[in-house]
Parts: structure tokens; C-alpha cells; sequence
């Protein structure tokens, strides 16, 4: 009788519109756009406007510096100029060394915390830690340590490894950018170690479990499970690395040499120039920085598609 009643009660009892669900589901696509759009707002009017005014100058117009048509002029100038090329080659070189040796280090380290990660939170930890360090901090620690007199040399020195701090390598303002790159490396290693660990946290450690289950050898594993997990998170945090370390300024600043210079201290060079007719060719060398800088997330953006599109959350 009891159970009837109860029954009644149910039938009886209005059911929930279909609004009330989508309320506790949240907002639609159009919505969530109307509360974003102040805030977009802004950002597209500082950065774009930015973008505007310096394409502007780029192409010549600086009525303060006597400057009143528009051309192609002080772009062609940049893209010819040797100092150009040369900076362009060695900020290439310096993002591209920096960033393919912290993603072999990366693939490395993250295969062998793979295991360890899950059970120990400190060595979850001590791989954040470094991402909250400011690049700037990071470069004047740099400084501290490699220069000739600085601690290492001076440990060197200590234990008998040279006999004084001019045996000890250049590392600092060296024509090879080793300080540069070591800089580099170190602070990004953990971004690229959590990218992959956060895939075999999720997918790739029950894909190794079927391998052993084969009988798959353990360079099998690798060629065929591991690699192709991880590769869309290498090459996504890679490509984000690349365009950071190709864009950056304040550790090439400080730990390059005067020449040749990377594009964006060149360009910094160019703008700060008593020379007013020279700041047209440094936001020029900016916006060359800025395009191959939105190149590289593109292509990040497109290798997260991908990966999404296979089951792969990054």
C-alpha cells in the first residue's frame, strides 16, 4: 500500500522544466561570450590597438621624426640588413637548442617520475616550483653562478678543479650562448616534465600495462605506445617553448653578448635609439618577432586539436 501511494506520488509530481536543467548546466556559447565580452573588450583594444599603432610606425608614419607617408620601405631595410640576418640566425639558434635539448631532458626525466609522481607529492612539487620563478630572477641567479667570478667558479677554484677563476669557461655574454641556453633549459624542463606526465597520468600508463600484457619488449613500448602518446604534448609544450624563448627578452639582455644580439634585444636597440629614425625599423623587427611568435601557437593550437581529437586532454 505504501509502495502505491509512493508510485502516485510520483506520477503526480510536475517534472522539471527543461530550463532548470540548463541553469544548472550553466550558460550556453552565446552567453558565456556576452560575460567574456568586456573583458575581451579590453584585451583586443590594448593589444590590438598596440598591434595598429606599431604596424603604423612600422611602415614609416612618425610625424615626430618627420615621417609622413607610408611604405614597405623601413621593413625591406630590416629583412637586407646583415646585423638582421645575424640576429635572426642566432635567436633561431637559441630558441631551437634550448628548446630541443629541455624536450629530450623532459622526455627523459618524465618517463623515469612516470611511476614515482603518483606516490611522492614532493617530487610533484619540486617540479613547480621553477614555474613560478620569473625568467628576470632566473637570469640574474644566472649571472651569480656562471659568470667568471661568480659561485661556481669560485667552488671550482675551492676544490681544486682550476687554479683560478680565469680557468674557469665563459658562460656569460659567450659568443655560443651557453648562459642563455642553460638558462633557458633549466626553467623549462618542469613545464614540459608536467605536460607529459599529465598524458601518462591519463592514458599512457594502462596503454603500457596491454604492452607488458603482449609480451612487448621494453623498446617496444616506447616506439609504439609511449612515443605516440606523448609526442602531442612534446610537441605542443615545445612549440609554446619556442615561441617564448624566440619572443623573450631580459635573459638575452643580460647574458648575451652586444653583438650579435638576439632579434628582440636588436630590436629593443633599435627602438630606444636617440635616433628617431630608427624606431620605425625596431617595431618593424618587433612585428617579425610577433609573427613568428603567433606562428608557433598556431601550431601548438593545431597539435592540441589533434590531440584532443585522439582522446587526449592537454
Amino acid at each position: 500500500m505504501a509502495t502505491t501511494r509512493a508510485e502516485g506520488a510520483m506520477m503526480d509530481s510536475p517534472s522539471r522544466p527543461d530550463g532548470d536543467a540548463r541553469t544548472r548546466r550553466g550558460p550556453d556559447a552565446g552567453g558565456l561570450v556576452l560575460l567574456l565580452l568586456p573583458a575581451l573588450a579590453v584585451v583586443w583594444v590594448l593589444f590590438g590597438g598596440g598591434l595598429a599603432l606599431g604596424l603604423v610606425q612600422a611602415l614609416g608614419y612618425l610625424p615626430v621624426a618627420g615621417l609622413g607617408e607610408l611604405s614597405w620601405g623601413h621593413f625591406a631595410r630590416v629583412l637586407t640588413d646583415p646585423d638582421f640576418i645575424r640576429s635572426l640566425l642566432l635567436t633561431f639558434y637559441i630558441a631551437g637548442t634550448s628548446t630541443s635539448i629541455a624536450a629530450g631532458i623532459s622526455i627523459l626525466t618524465a618517463l623515469l617520475l612516470a611511476s614515482l609522481v603518483e606516490r611522492s607529492r614532493v617530487i610533484h612539487f619540486m617540479f613547480q616550483v621553477p614555474l613560478t620563478v620569473p625568467h628576470l630572477v632566473i637570469a640574474v641567479a644566472a649571472v651569480f653562478m656562471l659568470a667568471p667570478a661568480g659561485l661556481f667558479s669560485r667552488a671550482a677554484v675551492a676544490l681544486g678543479w682550476i687554479q683560478t677563476s680565469a680557468d674557469f669557461p665563459l658562460l656569460i655574454n659567450d659568443t655560443w650562448g651557453v648562459g642563455i641556453i642553460l638558462t633557458y633549459v633549466w626553467k623549462e624542463v618542469p613545464f614540459i616534465t608536467m605536460m607529459i606526465l599529465a598524458v601518462l597520468r591519463q592514458s599512457g600508463n594502462a596503454l603500457l600495462d596491454v604492452g607488458r600484457t603482449l609480451k612487448a619488449s621494453p623498446w617496444q613500448r616506447f616506439r609504439y605506445i609511449t612515443l605516440p602518446t606523448i609526442f602531442p604534448a612534446v610537441g605542443a609544450a615545445s612549440l609554446i617553448v619556442f615561441a617564448y624563448t624566440f619572443g623573450a627578452f631580459e635573459v638575452p639582455f643580460l647574458l648575451g653578448r652586444t653583438y650579435p644580439m638576439t632579434l628582440p634585444v636588436w630590436a629593443y636597440k633599435n627602438y630606444s635609439d636617440i635616433d628617431l629614425l630608427a624606431r620605425p625599423e625596431g617595431i618593424a623587427t618587433g612585428i617579425v618577432i610577433a609573427l613568428v611568435v603567433m606562428l608557433a601557437v598556431v601550431l601548438a593550437q593545431m597539435l592540441t586539436k589533434a590531440a584532443r581529437k585522439r582522446g587526449v586532454i592537454l
